[in-house]
């Protein structure tokens, strides 16, 4: 069973950096999606990033340019520089194995929540002006 531990969370001022890991033990499938997704109070959860088994990652609209995705062996990282006080949030990683949801959409791994089955228990991040 597939199972995510993010880290990295923690407390930042505006402007600053942090990088958050996610590491996935028993994700054995040839395919897969992970990617990173976001929840602030009161807000619905929203999609950061994702990543796709053959190396290719998305973003969504408004979190280009700031957030970096990447994977390296087991673990999946997301950079997130030059912080703002809205990115203050829970930050939560989850996967997609096999593609199961993602085969129904071109195979392309799309930061959508309802497509990923396993999550990870979240990491806060709070940024303060």
């Amino acid at each position: 069973q597939v199972q995510l531990v993010e880290s990295g969370g923690g407390s930042v001022q505006a402007g600053g950096s942090l990088r958050l890991s996610c590491a996935a033990s028993s994700l054995t499938t040839r395919t897969y999606c992970m990617a990173w997704f976001r929840q602030a109070p009161g807000k619905e959860r929203e999609g950061v990033a994702s990543f796709d088994s053959d190396g290719s990652t998305k973003y969504a609209e408004s979190m280009k340019g700031r957030f970096t995705i990447s994977k390296d062996k087991n673990v999946l990282y997301l950079q997130m520089v030059n912080l703002e006080p809205e990115d203050s949030a829970v930050y939560y990683c989850a996967a997609d194995p096999g593609k199961t949801a993602a085969r129904f959409f071109g195979n392309y791994c799309y930061t959508n929540p309802l497509d990923y089955s396993v999550w990870g228990q979240g990491t806060q991040v709070t940024v303060s002006s």
